[in-house]
């Protein structure tokens, strides 16, 4: 025998969130979908009333009653509301995303829509305007819409040139190869 401690060598899975996975195999994308909608919607639900009911509340005297006791740190409140914001603008992007051709899309469009004008609205009331810019906000708001605009445009018109030259190389290739024979 010798002095050394026994070594274990104990077999661990090399993820231990493998099983917790989208498998396209066992799991349907309808299944996915509820998924990601039931997140989404829980996720939307409370950024939505962190915006409403800022951090540490509202002043409820003073010349400052109804403004947000939060935005009396301006950087933390800019990095609270700009998250926050873009938190809320990529769940209304997934939401809508997901539901696109579904029944009453049309209606969810309009509810995602007053949904956000309520944010902005309750954002505006108690964020004091000396102390906030918010074109901050509005960009954060934008940005999952624009890359997905982007990620769209991309695909579409570069991957298409793409294709195209390589659809064009393979038919000089065959043309070549007939030319030889």
């Amino acid at each position: 025998m010798s002095d050394q401690p026994e070594k274990r060598t104990t077999k661990r899975s090399h993820s231990w969130f493998k099983k917790f996975q989208y498998d396209p195999k066992t799991d349907s994308p309808s299944d996915a979908r509820n998924v990601l909608l039931v997140v989404v919607a829980l996720i939307a639900a409370v950024t939505f009333q962190a915006g409403v009911n800022p951090p540490g509340g509202v002043w409820q005297e003073g010349n400052h009653a109804g403004r947000a006791i939060y935005a009396s740190q301006k950087r933390a409140y800019y990095v609270f509301l700009v998250s926050n914001t873009l938190a809320l603008s990529t769940c209304i992007l997934v939401i809508t995303s997901l539901t696109y051709r579904f029944p009453f899309h049309l209606e969810i469009w309009a509810a995602t829509a007053s949904m956000m004008i309520t944010y902005a609205s309750a954002v505006f009331a108690v964020t004091p305007h000396e102390s906030v810019r918010f074109r901050y906000p509005l960009i954060a708001a934008s940005v999952p819409f624009v890359m997905r605009c982007f990620g769209y445009f991309f695909k579409k018109y570069c991957m298409s040139e793409n294709e195209n030259q390589i659809g064009s190389q393979e038919e000089g290739e065959k043309r070549d190869g007939q030319a030889g024979q």
